[in-house]
């Protein structure tokens, strides 16, 4: 990996970076610092968010091992989303917080956790008021007066949404009281109707009479809303949306009926991303190897198997960026080392030249080997603890003490209370592991 993309970083980013990284963390932005090998899919996915910011829709998914990026991967490509003006989502598939196959959960997680490059999340009342605003800018430039502002604005809310609201008209009537609501100043309504629309359960009775509209949002609705929510993006400047679905291989670690509900809802997903029905959406899924052959996962369901088929058998070096799967080649010893001098270096961007000096580039090389060894030599499963160690046990002490050195006064210990399920079961050991890093 290039390092000059170092040199025009501000502090600010690289504070995010390395505070991150220090809780052994994937950082939430600045990741385009820290990309190691995945410029070869660069054309084939900017290709993609391209089209989708044209009124295609887009399904990827993305397979690797624990430890080959998966995570970092999907927010790398949030941010290259967002510097379309995408607004972007990340979901945490769980059997109890966030089933698959209850896609009115799987809606709400993606309101509550819905951003762009202005608006943090939850960006949802953001993205509605920017909406009715802009709905506003329309009216008037097509010359309406004031006085008739508010009748236009009804006119285009009911234009805009018509293909929503064939099949869910609530969305455009719970918008409609949202808006009567903030223009009457009852503030508690419209945040009560606003949750609504997110897909939150449990709203007021009251606020959903004062809306208009009756119960919860169930597994169908929430299909319709996605449709709305998309059409409010882009009319209100953001061409697309791109949804992550992420750890989708818990899915075998359910229960049987629940995974196969699963299973097909992700299938249903699929198809209606490929029927169309939702221009400017890219929906990304990010799953084990496991997940995609096992029979546990994608296996289970024939109809969903043969819309993931994709041909891995060849060398890694031709996958097809533009196949409907991608594979994550994983960390080698190599990688993980460039890895840590560009993490080395833009620590030393905000410090002094001695980080440098003091943990070289055959120290970095000792240390990744040190972790990965004290992994069963599983290098796939060493970078989010050796760039936590290296953060917070060495570049922070050389930063802060004139006299260390970590030759001669680091020892490497792994403990179990900070390690993973998944790094625990590569580890041989009781309770720590003491390792020179000569």
């Amino acid at each position: 990996m290039g390092r000059s993309r170092l040199v025009q970083v501000s502090a600010a980013r690289r504070r995010a970076v390395i505070d991150a990284l220090r809780r052994g963390a994937v950082p939430e932005s600045g990741l385009d610092l820290l990309a190691t090998g995945l410029a070869r899919f660069e054309p084939a996915l900017d290709a993609e968010l391209d089209a989708a910011a044209s009124g295609a829709s887009v399904f990827k998914a993305v397979r690797g091992e624990y430890g080959s990026g998966k995570t970092f991967f999907a927010r790398w490509l949030g941010e290259r989303a967002k510097r379309r003006n995408f607004a972007v989502t990340e979901i945490q598939i769980s059997e109890t917080e966030t089933p698959l196959h209850r896609l009115e959960t799987v809606y709400r997680r993606l309101t509550e956790r819905i951003s762009t490059v202005s608006f943090p999340p939850s960006a949802l009342r953001s993205l509605v008021d920017a909406w009715f605003y802009a709905l506003e800018e329309d009216a008037l430039a097509a010359g309406t007066s004031e006085d008739a502002l508010s009748e236009e604005v009804e006119k285009l809310l009911e234009a805009r949404l018509v293909e929503v609201s064939r099949q869910t008209p609530s969305f455009a009537t719970a918008l409609r009281g949202y808006r009567m609501a903030k223009a009457a100043n009852d503030e508690a309504t419209a945040a009560a109707i606003l949750a609504w629309l997110g897909g939150q359960p449990h709203v007021a009775a009251a606020a959903r009479r004062t809306a208009g509209v009756r119960g919860d949002l169930d597994h169908f609705g929430a299909l319709g809303f996605l449709q709305g929510l998309l059409t409010v993006l882009r009319d209100s400047g953001h061409p697309g949306l791109l949804v992550v679905l992420d750890e989708v291989e818990t899915l075998q670690r359910v229960r049987s009926d629940a995974r196969d509900k699963a299973l097909n809802a992700l299938r249903q997903l699929i198809d209606e991303v490929h029927s169309g029905r939702f221009p400017g959406l890219y929906l990304l899924i990010t799953g084990t190897p496991a997940f995609y052959d096992g029979q546990q996962g994608v296996q289970r369901l024939a109809p969903l198997a043969q819309r993931l088929a994709t041909d891995f058998t060849t060398d890694p070096r031709f996958d097809n960026p533009r196949a409907v799967q991608l594979r994550l080649p994983g960390f080698t010893l190599e990688s993980l080392v460039d890895l840590g001098i560009t993490i080395r270096d833009l620590y030393a961007a905000g410090s002094s030249d001695r980080i440098k000096a003091v943990a070289d580039d055959a120290y970095i090389a000792d240390l990744a080997s040190a972790v990965s060894g004290a992994l069963g030599g599983k290098v796939g499963v060493a970078p989010r603890l050796f760039l936590k160690k290296l953060v917070g046990d060495v570049l922070d002490r050389i930063d802060q003490f004139d006299d260390f050195d970590p030759r001669k006064h680091y020892r490497l210990t792994l403990s179990k209370a900070e390690l993973t399920e998944t790094e625990r079961n590569f580890v041989a050991t009781a309770d720590n592991i003491d390792l020179d890093v000569e």
